[in-house]
């Protein structure tokens, strides 16, 4: 591939991350509107974000193992173009339930970092690899940041309707684009996909998520919640039980427990817990007169542009030091800053200036653990296991961040008064900590068994 090709296959792949990424935080800014506009409760409301992490969680190894046997850059193509089509659907549903089911179809776009993560080892030099799967990770916290800016702007002084369109067209426009330009790649997997596993992992993770988000309204203790947490957990083992007898699991067990994947994909889980948290705290205490700085939804979107901004510049730089230092240093850096930031937010949040200064701290620091997770996750795989270990991680990662944002919300409502905000920050800055603690078992620069002959 000419050099130019390699700028412009980058530049498109960044472009199709950040508009999934930005779809993920849009609507979280905008919740308290939808409950509003739809006359409906904040129970339901809250499913606009878990339903995306859930499918998320559950489509992406189906489409990355697909990607591995029928080429990456075609179910690249396919799930942008399910994303694009369920953010048009989207802007255009007539109620909360239809909502709903089109934001769980988004999920598929998630299926973008594996795959992407895919043409890049496959068809970049090596010395360009960290590098762009820095980049491409780093786009996950930026995408994120600008949709916590956009959404306050658009909600005050456009339609709602505009949350999606603006996430489906600059998607349709990377389509056309991937499809004319990014070359497929070569190395292709024979696999089939595991659907039963699938679905009961899907009512592992549903079940679960729920009780979370009724616990408050139900009783931690009360039937309902208790009933759906034995569901969730017959599921689970269930779960296990196929991914250990099927021919082709939705995740390879035996991989999944190697010691360096199994620690990469632990920091990852708590990475996930508490970005997420991190993104679902921030704008309702900016935006709460009662606790908060009562700003506008515009104004507290402004207030989060240090994140976004340190993340954009955070970003290659995390993927370069990775390069030539091991991708061990920026993920312990991006933690550490990442604990520090949210134990910051927990202990000192009384002045808006001083808040304002954890935030590209807690910017520079999840780009610098997402750019450094990407790459572990490549480094710790054979090359025709790409798909399936970068999916594995997004479902570890997606699986963290809908129980950091349930946990969050449900804390925040159990401690009003402002404590609940303290007591949440303070458990995301644990998260981070905690994450650290995986990356000790992690090789400075690891080195695979050469694959077994067929």
């Amino acid at each position: 591939m000419p050099r130019a090709n390699y700028k412009l296959t980058l530049t498109l792949l960044t472009v199709a991350g950040v508009a999934f990424a930005l779809m993920q935080t849009l609507v979280v800014p905008a919740l308290p509107f939808f409950e509003r506009e739809f006359h409906t409760s904040p129970e339901w409301t809250t499913w606009l974000v878990t339903s995306f992490l859930v499918s998320s969680s559950v489509l992406t190894p189906i489409i990355g193992k697909l990607g591995d046997a029928h080429g990456k850059k075609r179910l690249l193509v396919i799930s942008l173009a399910i994303f694009a089509a369920a953010s048009l659907g989207a802007a255009a549903a007539p109620n909360i339930q239809t909502l709903i089911v089109f934001r769980a179809l988004q999920g598929a776009g998630a299926a973008i970092f594996p795959l992407a993560f895919g043409i890049v080892r496959d068809e970049f030099p090596p010395h360009k690899v960290g590098l762009a799967i820095g980049t491409i990770s780093s786009v996950f916290g930026v995408g994120g940041g600008i949709g916590l800016v956009l959404s306050g702007v658009i909600v005050e002084h456009l339609s709602w309707h505009w949350l999606f369109l603006i996430g489906a067209l600059p998607v349709l426009a990377s389509i056309a684009l991937i499809v004319r330009f990014v070359p497929e790649s070569r190395v292709k997997t024979p696999a089939k996909p595991d659907y039963l596993g699938a679905a009961a992992l899907s009512v592992g993770f549903g079940a679960l998520l729920l009780a979370l988000s009724e616990g408050t309204a139900w009783g931690w203790t009360s039937s309902g919640v208790l009933g759906l947490v034995a569901l969730s957990a017959a599921a689970l083992a269930g779960w296990v039980v196929i991914e250990r007898r099927v021919q082709d699991p939705l995740v390879d067990l035996p991989t999944l427990l190697r010691p360096g994947m199994a620690a990469t994909n632990a920091s990852t889980v708590l990475v996930g817990f508490s970005m997420t948290a991190f993104f679902v705290l921030v704008p309702g205490f900016l935006q709460s007169s009662d606790f908060g700085f009562g700003l506008s939804p515009t104004v507290a979107g402004l207030t989060l542009l240090p994140f976004s901004i340190a993340m954009i510049v955070a970003g290659p730089f995390a993927g370069a030091l990775g390069t030539s230092r091991g991708r061990v240093l920026p993920l312990r850096i991006g933690l550490a800053l990442g604990a520090l930031s949210l134990g910051g937010l927990a202990a000192l949040h009384a002045n808006q200036l001083l808040f304002a200064v954890w935030l590209p701290i807690m910017g520079a620091g999840m780009a610098f653990a997402m750019a450094a997770i990407g790459a572990l996750v490549i480094d710790h795989s054979q090359p025709h296991e790409t798909g399936v270990t970068s999916g594995m991680n997004t479902i570890m990662r997606t699986s963290g961040a809908a129980i950091g944002a349930q946990l969050a919300a449900a804390i925040v409502v159990a401690h009003p008064g402002g404590d609940g905000y303290t007591l949440a920050f303070a458990m995301a800055a644990a998260g981070a900590l905690l994450a650290l603690a995986p990356t000790l078992v992690l090789a400075r620069r690891p080195r695979l068994a050469a694959p077994v002959p067929a």
